[in-house]
């Protein structure tokens, strides 16, 4: 007996079992702060979604403000509706705009206000500061406020919930925000249990003073420390380089004379992980580090004082100090090189602490930073910041999306700020990120005011105010940055950033940035099977059966990219003086595509293939988004005779291509009523099956019953459409370990 249990954890041990594919733990919640040092653990079986108030049309109306899903009374106009077990780790609204808000949180409504909401009229003549109402959940540096954030209010406060959220704005002038909330599959698998947000529950004080370091150097102290000072004489020089197993750098500092720091900023710094041939990390060193210059036109000590990188200087020591503190995984070496040097009498001087990676290395990623020069953006198409595929030889990388540092202009421009962030990842052809433009995303609103503001997570560090205030050419440069830890976005195979230039992608102005990601060279979410539903072959092969359901139904449509063709006027340009521009006008940017499929208000069943290793799965759907408020209930069960229904989870899809833009002219005017329907009915949606119904299992059974809710678009007025389940396609996607561990 004793030898056959010594047999069997042998099998375990070697991978021939579940119990081999432990996942880890993932750190939600306060920890997801507390817990920085995992920044780089797979996230496997949690997704990150970012929803806004954005103009249903692609376009920029209203600078993609006051864009509802549905109103309910006068002060309930929703613009986030969700469900699942998850947390929303971050909401930005344009000053108090829309305060009071509803933070409807598994069914208890929180009232949540600012210091302008009470005289929203003359807010920004009576207030030189302000504060959410109530202010104890939303400390700084947590949350923020317009007076110091120069044009929006911020809150990083993690908000639990266990089965739903909603957001609704009392006001709609000007009711512009975006959203950033991930959800889970496997409750086991969370480092604490997610319990329904509590209004009247102070942060952590942990994370609080934990933020509050930023800019200081936050990494551990009494670790391995390589450090020194390099002569750049040369074009091309090693910095360090780090052999030790299965270790994790932990800071990158360097220190640049002040008075050699302008022409020292563009050397570009590379990083190669584990002897690989090309660098992971390859980026300008002043953009590295969150800025688009050094240069400092107020003699500030902070150019950028965020969490995981800051710039100081230090003007009684003549020197500008540069730090990266962002956890740097690697197997057994870490090469560091400057390129692009001028060679000459200039020093710098270099500090990088490591330790023992402590967690998984089958877990673990890579630290990436990945720069992009579009001196000339394409008119009509967004800039691709970033498409891991392809980077480094490898088309395949898990792990997630963590930042962005970024030029948006090299001539004082602000206007090109009206571009909207869209994100993608593991090829699905709706962006899980979508938001409202290029200074929200950077933590400001209204362009910042032209103002420079530096926060841990988010700021606007450079710039002038305008060009006309610019003190020199390099004051022109204007920069910002996003970093996400609590709120970063993971992908299994592959991830594309792209970022609009201008509310219509037609600005011309000079564009940089660098992203900031985790990846491994290998897929944790392998795609496994598909069912093309209104193809017999297909649903015959997945024992497809709906008995409710429509007949096939063939639909022309597009998905959410960007302005279907390029218009006659352009907000913030003269396109007259653009003879580039004139021949495009009224051309097609995106055509529309059809796909066929069926809606039922019944179940829906279908077989669907699994890796039989896997970790759990997620449904991609392709859906017609003419259908309002889908919702369904979905169940798993084992293929054959005996089958035993287990539920999953309730898939829900708030709004649909039809919504209601209310932008009344005064603060406290009451809402208006202009419903507009988009041409994009096209959407994919995911919703993630737990791995405790699939793990071990080649193949299971999926049933997804409709369940109908009753919501108006407005009181007294219903949506175009009565509500169905929409499919029209289910991309089966299967969690797996990834191969390519560090």
């Amino acid at each position: 007996m004793k030898t056959q249990l010594f047999l069997l954890f042998c099998l375990l041990s070697a991978g021939g079992g579940i119990e081999a594919q432990k996942l880890p733990l993932l750190p939600v919640g306060e920890d997801a702060y507390l817990q920085w040092d995992k920044w780089y653990i797979q996230r496997i079986g949690a997704r990150t979604y970012m929803r806004s108030t954005y103009d249903r049309k692609g376009g920029n109306e209203s600078a993609d403000a006051s864009h509802f899903l549905y109103m309910k009374e006068e002060d309930k106009n929703v613009t986030l509706d969700i469900a699942g077990n998850g947390v929303v780790y971050f909401i930005r609204t344009n000053h108090w705009h829309g305060s009071p808000w509803h933070y409807i949180v598994d069914g208890k409504d929180n009232i949540i206000q600012e210091t302008g909401t009470s005289d929203p009229v003359h807010a920004k003549k009576r207030f030189t500061t302000t504060e959410f109402i109530p202010a104890r959940p939303f400390p700084q540096p947590l949350a923020w406020t317009w007076s110091a954030t120069k044009g929006a209010d911020l809150v990083w406060t993690p908000l639990s919930f266990d089965s739903s959220f909603q957001l609704a704005y009392s006001r709609t002038h000007y009711g512009t925000g975006y959203y950033i909330y991930q959800l889970y599959a496997n409750k086991e698998q969370l480092s604490r249990p997610l319990r329904t947000w509590d209004i009247n529950r102070i942060p952590d004080r942990r994370v609080i003073d934990l933020l509050a370091r930023s800019g200081t150097d936050i990494a551990p102290q009494h670790i391995k420390k390589i450090s020194g000072s390099l002569l750049l004489d040369k074009e091309s020089l090693v910095l360090a380089e780090v052999k030790a197993k299965a270790s994790v750098i932990r800071a990158l500092k360097l220190t640049l004379p002040l008075d050699k720091a302008l022409s020292l900023e563009r050397i570009q710094l590379k990083i190669y992980w584990d002897n690989a041939v090309q660098p992971s990390i390859d980026a300008p060193l002043c953009l590295f580090f969150g800025a688009g210059t050094l240069y400092n036109r107020d003699n500030r000590e902070f150019l950028v004082k965020g969490f995981p990188i800051n710039v100081r200087v230090d003007q009684a020591g003549g020197k500008v100090e540069l730090g990266c503190y962002y956890p740097m995984p690697f197997s057994h070496a870490a090469r560091v090189e400057l390129s692009g040097i001028t060679p000459g009498d200039a020093h710098i001087d270099y500090e990088i602490r490591y330790e023992p990676n402590k967690l998984p290395e089958s877990y673990s990623a890579y630290f990436h930073a990945t720069y992009q020069d579009i001196p000339h953006p394409e008119p009509g198409a967004d800039m691709t910041l970033l498409d891991t595929r392809g980077v480094e030889g490898r088309q395949q990388w898990s792990g997630s999306f963590v930042g962005m540092s970024f030029i948006f202009s090299h001539n004082g421009a602000l206007n090109t700020l009206e571009g909207d962030p869209r994100f993608f990842f593991d090829d699905s052809r709706t962006p899980q990120a979508y938001g409202t433009g290029t200074e929200e995303w950077g933590g400001g609103g209204d362009y910042w005011g032209g103002q420079n503001m530096t926060l841990p997570l988010a700021g606007h560090p450079l710039g002038a105010v305008s060009k006309k205030e610019a003190k020199d050419d390099k004051d022109l440069i204007e920069s910002g940055y996003r970093f996400l830890l609590a709120d970063l976005m993971p992908f299994g195979n592959r991830a594309l950033i792209r970022l609009e230039h201008g509310g219509e992608n037609l600005s011309t102005e000079h564009y940089e940035a660098v992203t900031y990601w985790y990846g491994s060279p290998a897929a944790s979410l392998i795609r496994t099977d598909e069912i093309d539903v209104g193809d017999v072959s297909s649903e015959q092969a997945h024992a497809y059966r709906s008995p409710q359901a429509s007949a096939v139904q063939t639909i022309t449509s597009r998905y959410e990219w960007g302005i279907d063709t390029f218009p006659a006027k352009v907000w913030g340009m003269d396109v007259s003086k653009m003879p580039w521009y004139t021949e495009k006008m009224g051309k097609e940017v995106y055509p529309a595509q059809q796909e066929d499929g069926r809606y039922t208000k019944g179940s829906s069943e279908f077989t669907i293939a699994l890796d039989p290793g896997n970790l759990g799965a997620l449904l991609r759907r392709t859906l017609d988004y003419s259908f309002p408020n889908q919702r369904a209930e979905v169940y798993v069960s084992d293929v054959g005779a005996n089958e035993r229904w287990e539920h999953a989870g309730t898939w829900w899809l708030a709004g649909s291509n039809t919504c209601v833009f209310s932008g009344p002219e005064g603060e406290l005017d009451k809402r208006s009523y202009n419903v507009q329907t988009s041409n994009r009915r096209l959407r994919d949606d995911e919703f993630l099956i737990p791995a405790r119904l699939v793990r071990g299992k080649k193949s299971v059974r999926v049933r997804i019953t409709f369940t109908p809710v009753d919501i108006e678009l407005y009181p007294g007025q219903p949506f175009p459409r009565e509500s169905a389940w929409s499919e029209l396609k289910y991309e089966v996607y299967s969690y797996v370990a990834p191969s390519g561990v560090i």
